[in-house]
């Protein structure tokens, strides 16, 4: 259990996949002791899971939810618990008995925060669904690509994790502190779909304020702008280029090369578009990535190299500022944000399926937890 700003917070996790997750391990990051409960046929399995990092900092207890004494173990956990975090269809866990009135009767002032696509109401609420998917409903992914193109997946970023799993844990912080006042715990209803159109308000007030056009590809902030752009390299690779504001457009225009081009009318002239797109992407060829990383890096021109995964983990940047950390032999993005007096902390290797369960009943002063393992309603694995 963490010492981060979270300490003390105990969360059930009932174990599914991408965001949920996620946001369990934000948490786990954060300081929180949380338990996620997986399926008692998943115990002892490694792999895989041995390198899910989203299950770090986790402890596990296996459990067969079908058995009667199953269920009220987590219920009983519930009742000792702050959070409890699912990400099943909508009406999954009503079914199992583990629905927002079973948890909340037992715990009043628990937060029930729960992690779907569509949200649990609605017409494809009841439907399966992707990030892909969700980010298309909202109008982001139409906005996503170079004009003349196809929209462009931006993996899975955007909806799992940024419009769903940040969604949630905002949800469920707030709902935490507001328990503190009212002594009430309540359901926080996180949908991808709801936290990605969240995020395009920005575009919107440009949409109605006249200064975005509804067409990908045409914008400043979408590669329209030859000045907010990627260009390619000498060797193959690639710059990324933000140079937005006019001093530091006039400080990208010096580095790169192109005094003739100091005179700054042109940089909003979309008729001068093409040809500035032009004269930048002969200049950057001109010369490698990483030579180009040398004239920028430090500037105020708002130019970066676009690294490789694995290039981003040992990039100087990044290994000064420890961004990523090692643990088991592995890299790995490092606990953010930071706090100065209680700062969060990867503990320990992900939590491999039923490896906990004695210990978590034990500590939890389940008086039963030998019946329990022996009944199978509880595996260790």
């Amino acid at each position: 259990m963490g010492k981060g700003p979270l300490a003390g917070v105990r969360v059930i996790e009932l174990a599914g996949i991408g965001p949920g997750p996620f946001a369990a391990m934000l948490l786990a990051d954060l300081g929180a002791d949380v338990i996620r409960v997986d399926r008692s046929s998943a115990a002892g399995r490694g792999s895989l899971v041995s390198t899910d990092f989203t299950n770090r900092g986790k402890r596990s207890i296996a459990v067969d939810l079908k058995h009667p004494d199953g269920k009220e173990t987590v219920l009983r956990l519930v009742e000792q618990s702050d959070v409890l975090l699912e990400g099943f269809r909508p009406g999954v866990t009503e079914r199992l008995g583990l629905g927002p009135e079973d948890c909340l009767a037992r715990n009043p002032r628990l937060v029930y925060g729960r992690m779907t696509g569509w949200g649990q109401e609605g017409p494809l609420s009841q439907s399966a669904g992707h990030d892909i998917g969700y980010i298309a409903i909202t109008g982001s992914l139409h906005a996503i690509g170079r004009a003349g193109g196809p929209p462009q997946v931006p993996m899975n970023l955007l909806g799992d994790f940024a419009g769903g799993s940040m969604y949630l844990i905002v949800g469920v912080l707030a709902a935490l502190l507001e328990s503190k006042i009212s002594g009430s715990g309540q359901v926080v209803d996180a949908a991808i779909v709801d936290g990605t159109a969240h995020l395009t308000t920005f575009i919107h007030a440009f949409l109605a304020g006249g200064m975005w056009q509804d067409e990908r590809g045409t914008n400043m902030l979408d590669t329209g702008a030859p000045w907010y752009d990627v260009y390619e390299t000498a060797d193959g690779r690639h710059m990324a280029v933000g140079a937005i504001e006019p001093q530091f457009y006039a400080e990208f225009i010096r580095l790169l090369g192109l005094p003739e081009l100091e005179n700054l009318a042109s940089q909003h002239d979309r008729a001068a578009w093409p040809e500035l797109r032009e004269r930048f992407a002969v200049a950057f060829k001109a010369r490698t990535r990483d030579e180009w990383a040398e004239i920028f890096l430090p500037s105020d021109a708002c130019v970066a190299p676009v690294l490789s995964l694995k290039e981003a983990a040992v990039h100087p940047y990044n290994t000064e500022r420890k961004v990523f950390l090692e643990q088991g032999g592995h890299l790995q993005p490092a606990p953010a944000p930071r706090f100065s007096r209680t700062p969060g902390a990867v503990e320990g290797l992900p939590a491999l399926p039923g490896a906990d369960s004695r210990a978590i009943l034990t500590e939890l002063g389940f008086p039963d937890a030998d019946t329990l393992l022996r009944s199978g309603a509880i595996v260790q694995a």
